[in-house]
């Protein structure tokens, strides 16, 4: 049994390349699907929930309060193109081409070869019932910035990985 199957931690992947945190506040590759949350760019207040499912290419958007996206009629909109091009900056292009199943033909993947591979697929609209857990989960990241600094041990983050190499 290696050190890591004994230990109770995971290894932290550091973002590829770092990114602004303002247009999209929260990216990730869970449930077979890359999603998100993404900003609205004509109202500060609004949020798209914007999703890919991996393989399929099934796409949805609506807004934080479940209103659908304008933009996403039978094709990604802006929000999702802006969800591929930071999950590429955290992630990599390699790990989201692997992840969605994507085959760019260009061989080197980027952000663009990606989302254009999918588009290529014609790929159906999808519902929304992936948007309520994706939202939560951005809802809980933020509750924890709002957090006074301390050294403490926070209960309900004792399950998170570390960082420190296990002896």
């Amino acid at each position: 049994m290696s050190v890591r199957e004994r230990s109770s931690t995971a290894r932290v992947i550091p973002p590829a390349r770092p990114r602004k945190l303002a247009k999209v506040p929260f990216v990730e590759l869970a449930d077979g699907r890359l999603q998100g949350v993404v900003s609205s760019g004509s109202d500060i207040a609004r949020v798209y929930v914007s999703s890919v499912a991996a393989g399929s290419f099934e796409f949805a958007c609506s807004t934080n309060n479940n209103r659908p996206c304008g933009g996403a009629r039978g094709s990604f909109c802006k929000h999702i193109g802006s969800l591929i091009n930071e999950a590429v900056l955290q992630y990599g292009a390699e790990r989201v081409a692997r992840y969605l199943k994507a085959e760019p033909a260009d061989g080197e993947p980027s952000a663009q070869s990606i989302a254009a591979d999918m588009s290529a697929t014609h790929p159906p609209q999808g519902d929304t019932t992936a948007a309520a857990p994706v939202f939560s989960r951005f809802l809980r990241h933020l509750a924890y910035l709002e957090l006074a600094p301390t050294t403490a041990p926070l209960p309900e983050m004792q399950w998170f990985p570390t960082t420190r190499a296990v002896a």
